[in-house]
């Protein structure tokens, strides 16, 4: 089953996150916090303005982005647990330090 969000939503994929702190400490399943980061799947086309013209979506396919910690909904697509949010609960598009220092 393919599954493609409508208007201005997305759908997003978590990233694990750390299983060490900084300092080499161990975190448990029981004491981590599900990542406020993810990797967009599938994007829909766009919100429409009142006039009816599409404003294009600031996010892409494979963008690493993140959001707010209650954003999203979640969902199950083809047995994988994922996220579907609006495009404005996506706090920002996450670069690679390589990626930001060419820019």
């Amino acid at each position: 089953m393919a599954f493609k969000p409508l208007h201005d939503r997305v759908l997003v994929r978590r990233v694990e996150s750390d299983e060490k702190t900084a300092g080499g400490l161990i975190i448990p399943d029981s004491a981590k916090e599900k990542p406020a980061e993810g990797v967009v799947v599938a994007c829909g086309d766009g919100a429409r303005k009142d006039s009816g013209e599409l404003i294009e979506m600031a996010v892409a396919e494979g963008d690493k982005v993140l959001f707010g910690k209650w954003s999203g909904t979640e969902v199950t697509v083809n047995g994988e647990e994922l996220l579907i949010m609006k495009e404005s609960d996506i706090l920002g598009i996450i670069s690679d330090d390589a990626e930001a220092k060419a820019a």
